[in-house]
């Protein structure tokens, strides 16, 4: 039997939340970087479910950041998503569809600079 929205968002709102208790080490710099509106003045939320229908099923996928004011997600990659680039790749064409972007920076890139990243963000906003 299918799961229904219900399930399917308290399943999401649980997976979110163990996300969050085991963030990465770059996960945790980016975090401190944009927490509290810290950057650009634009509110960022971590480990959220964006929710989509596919197929006649309905799904979601946990992004590690989301930034609704810009329909903007920063996901960070590390050693994990190594190989895995074509499936990275029809994740973010299917977030993408409702009109959100996905940004990718390697963990490497936030742990040796966070300052970098956030100016390299900022250029791709356009602000």
């Amino acid at each position: 039997m299918a799961k229904s929205r219900k399930e399917i968002h308290d399943e999401a709102t649980r997976l979110s939340r163990e996300l969050r208790r085991r963030q990465t080490k770059a996960e945790q710099i980016f975090w401190e970087a944009v927490r509290n509106s810290r950057f650009l003045g634009k509110r960022f939320l971590r480990q959220h479910p964006i929710f989509h229908e596919a197929d006649g099923s309905y799904r979601f996928y946990v992004v590690d950041f989301y930034c609704h004011g810009w329909k903007l997600i920063v996901e960070l990659d590390g050693s994990s998503h190594n190989g895995r680039e074509e499936a990275d790749a029809a994740r973010s064409e299917i977030i993408e569809a409702p009109g959100l972007t996905v940004v990718r920076f390697r963990n490497e890139e936030v742990e040796n600079d966070i300052s970098g990243v956030l100016r390299r963000l900022e250029k791709l906003l356009k602000i």
